[in-house]
């Protein structure tokens, strides 16, 4: 049986970064190194106003405020032209989100972060070997943490995974983790193990909106294991949060991790297909910075009118279609003002969250996967 230090080894080996932490999943990730910091009742963790509701949880709990930031439109990160505005003497933590796989623009938030002492924690679970400046995503901050939820750039289900380079901080990582890390259930683990064999078996670009569809039901019921809970959307940490990585999802790392060129060639490849295809529908070019930025898409961001009928008519299609991010604080059930969000805060990212519907990327989508898939978005109305 693969080891966790074994996983743990492979995926630092992979991006030349001493130290990494499994975890259950990546907001318990998020938790630890936020903890390890020190980051407490008073502290503020700047971060993007356009974001999973999970990704703010963790601040939460600690008893620190979320101070978000709206996005730069065409990359959908955090613009950090707006931050230092926001940065007050409570200021301790900035979060770096590379959204959809877009890498932030870390020349700048790096240099915001120097000069005014803060931590700088980059989010990549929406990224997977983008690069900035010939840099990986990743590795620009003193921590960094990962996602391998079941529509993140690779899967083991569910699970974590938090990199440092800073000693220092990696001994309380590994002291925390020895403290007070629970183990997962049984029943956990058993439900885990066979909602992936179902993955393997049966999920694919034509299946997946009426599997997601199920899948959410059944969550709700209890019946399956979820990447959230009803009960995460009020900022509560529950008592076995803290949890670890189990044997399912370290064997799956291992098997992925070795695969993970391979998975960004097909990415990158099915990506450019994407930008002819769409190009001759008259779809607008994606505009980001190529002589910096060379982004690994988890799924392909696109602007359309008519997003709700869209995302309606997508699962009767056999289209794979999603809907990151129905509102700021993704999904469109969060109480936002529990996590500190007020309508117009982010006007950007709200539009965002009205107009961007995304296409999938993963290993399991074919040229004939995206071809189907330009036909049935053209059937709406581009956004420039």
């Amino acid at each position: 049986m693969t080891s966790c230090n074994q996983f743990e080894a492979e995926f630092a080996k992979w991006l030349s970064v001493p130290h990494a932490f499994s975890f259950w999943k990546a907001r318990v990730a998020f938790y630890a190194a936020l903890k390890a910091l020190g980051v407490g009742p008073g502290d503020e963790v700047i971060l993007t106003g356009y974001t999973c509701v999970m990704n703010v949880n963790p601040i939460k709990y600690l008893g620190a405020k979320p101070v978000y930031i709206d996005i730069e439109p065409d990359t959908f990160n955090i613009n950090p032209d707006l931050i230092e505005a926001q940065i007050t003497p409570k200021t301790k933590v900035l979060l770096a989100q590379h959204t959809y796989g877009y890498p932030c623009r870390m020349d700048a938030i790096a240099a915001i972060a120097k000069k005014h002492n803060l931590t700088l924690i980059e989010d990549c679970c929406l990224c997977l070997g983008s690069t900035y400046n010939g840099k990986t995503a990743g590795t620009f901050g003193k921590a960094a943490y990962f996602s391998f939820q079941w529509n993140k750039p690779f899967t083991t289900g569910l699970g974590g995974m938090l990199l440092t380079s800073d000693q220092q901080l990696a001994d309380k990582i590994r002291q925390l983790k020895q403290a007070g890390l629970s183990r997962p259930s049984f029943k956990e683990v058993a439900l885990l193990a066979a909602e992936l064999a179902v993955y393997r078996l049966l999920i694919y670009p034509r299946t997946t909106a009426l599997a997601q569809q199920a899948f959410r039901f059944l969550t709700k019921k209890g019946a399956v294991v979820g990447s959230s809970s009803s009960a995460e959307f009020d900022p509560v940490m529950a008592p076995d949060f803290f949890k670890a990585m189990s044997s399912v999802q370290i064997s799956a790392g291992c098997r992925q991790i070795r695969k993970v060129q391979k998975n960004i060639a097909h990415r990158k490849q099915m990506t450019a297909l994407y930008d002819e295809l769409l190009a001759q529908k008259g779809f607008p070019a994606r505009v980001y910075d190529k002589s910096l930025m060379d982004p690994v898409l988890v799924r392909y961001p696109l602007r359309i009118k008519e997003k709700d009928k869209a995302l309606e008519l997508a699962a009767s299609a056999g289209v794979e279609l999603g809907s990151w991010f129905e509102c700021t604080l993704h999904p469109i059930e969060t109480p936002l003002e529990k996590y500190d969000y007020t309508q117009g805060m982010c006007p950007q990212a709200e539009m965002a969250s009205q107009q961007t519907v995304n296409l999938p990327l993963h290993p399991r989508v074919s040229e004939n996967t995206v071809r189907r898939t330009v036909d049935f978005i053209s059937q709406f109305t581009p956004i420039a």
